[in-house]
């Protein structure tokens, strides 16, 4: 304790001694380590400085407590990196959960779909319109679809753009004949469907204040969605789509002139 005050004692008189170069000369220097060694020349006054091999040995009490705060802190995150397991997430800034196969089915399943796989370039999905309709939950949403209709839903996991997907929450199956209502679902029923894009919707302002309290915030939002085409629906019998002919029009009945009689 004695040795660092007297080293803060000369930091705190150097400035008043480097004023002036004629006062170097009354500077006693520490003695060092070496015996041998030649003491040192001050040829200018920031060469005082030089001769200790590391500047720390002036700094304060509170800085060497910081520091070894410092040395704590570094060791508690190296243990919380030791606990992060690797298994459940991806390595790197992200921290994504990565999921199995089996995870994956059965999360999509509790949103209500299934992926099938990528849309082929010889799959004829995309067929005429059928006069069937129905009624299938995605997530909290519940839409009412017929073969050709699209879709847009909250972004769906595991899946891309060109993918079969089939819906198997379907709710009511109706035609012109019949109507099929499920207990919840229908338990016969699917509807297929593609991925077609992955949008943003537009933005919302969210905007907070609190008057008389210099309180406001503003923020924006832009819910992710996923756009399906509808393909095809199963599990009712589809009556056939027959146009009826539109009557011909009836011959323009040519005006008998009349004579008029003075």
């Amino acid at each position: 304790m004695a040795s660092r005050r007297c080293l803060r004692a000369l930091t705190q008189t150097t400035p008043f001694l480097f004023r002036n170069a004629s006062s170097l000369r009354s500077l006693t220097v520490p003695p060092f380590s070496h015996a041998n060694s030649s003491p040192p020349v001050f040829n200018r006054p920031a060469s005082a400085f030089a001769q200790w091999p590391h500047l720390r040995y002036f700094s304060s009490d509170k800085q060497e407590d910081r520091s070894d705060e410092d040395d704590i802190s570094e060791e508690e995150d190296e243990e919380e990196e030791e606990d992060y397991d690797d298994d459940d997430y991806v390595s790197g800034s992200s921290g994504k959960k990565v999921y199995t196969a089996e995870e994956q089915e059965e999360e999509a399943a509790a949103i209500g779909y299934r992926v099938v796989g990528p849309l082929a370039k010889d799959d004829a999905v995309f067929k005429p319109y059928e006069p069937v309709f129905a009624v299938v939950q995605i997530g909290s949403h519940q839409f009412k679809v017929s073969n050709g209709d699209s879709i847009f839903t909250e972004r769906l996991k595991f899946c891309e753009v060109n993918d079969k997907l089939i819906l198997s929450k379907v709710l009511l199956v109706g035609s012109a004949s019949q109507t099929v209502v499920g207990r919840p679902i229908v338990p016969d029923a699917a509807v297929h469907a593609v991925v077609e894009e992955h949008a943003l919707d537009a933005k919302v302002i969210i905007f907070k204040k609190k008057r008389r309290k210099n309180y406001r915030r503003t923020k924006g939002h832009r819910q992710e969605l996923t756009k399906l085409r509808i393909t095809d629906i199963q599990g009712i019998e589809k009556p056939q789509n027959i146009l009826a002919e539109k009557p011909s029009k009836p011959a323009k009945k040519e005006q008998e002139k009349v004579a008029v009689t003075a």
